[in-house]
């Protein structure tokens, strides 16, 4: 558990070291190319007040309320998780949500709104702005999916395996 604790520590201070770089910058520095990237990654100076694309902006008190419910029961499902025998991938995909909430809640907490900073210069994700904190929570959700799908061919083949068997007394 202290290992997952210790590195989900160090992603979110990465993502808040990041956004502090950013916002240290002169907002006509942006945006701009990130060295190096060959003009695939961008960097911003946003802040969204809201969710994703600004959704609930008008809405400060939900804005702080919410974020501040899920984090926290994010954490007890983090905590039983870390509990569980095993699971390396299920702690992996909880530990990446959890540092990223943790980030965007304390952006929100501190500074009214979260700060995004670069962009992916691909297709459609060209008109969308993230920080590393949406990432990580973007990677462990996935893994769930992930884990949730296979779980789910693994009884499938099970049942099937089963009735197969049946069949053949």
């Amino acid at each position: 558990m202290f290992g997952f604790l210790s590195f989900g520590s160090v992603l979110a201070f990465l993502d808040l070291a990041a956004k502090n770089q950013i916002e240290s910058r002169d907002k006509k520095e942006f945006p701009k190319e990130l060295p190096g990237t060959n003009g695939k990654i961008w960097l911003y100076q946003n802040h969204n007040p809201g969710f994703s694309f600004g959704v609930l902006k008008e809405c400060p008190k939900a804005m702080e309320l919410v974020p501040l419910c899920v984090t926290s029961a994010f954490a007890g499902a983090w905590t039983y998780i870390m509990g569980k025998r095993g699971c390396l991938v299920e702690k992996l995909a909880a530990t990446l949500v959890l540092a990223g909430g943790v980030s965007n809640l304390y952006d929100r907490m501190k500074r009214g709104y979260v700060v995004d900073y670069f962009s992916i210069r691909w297709k459609w994700l060209k008109k969308v702005v993230f920080n590393l904190g949406d990432f990580f929570i973007f990677a462990g959700s996935a893994l769930f999916v992930l884990l949730s799908v296979f779980g789910a061919l693994k009884e499938i083949k099970a049942d099937l395996k089963g009735e197969f068997n049946n069949e053949k007394v």
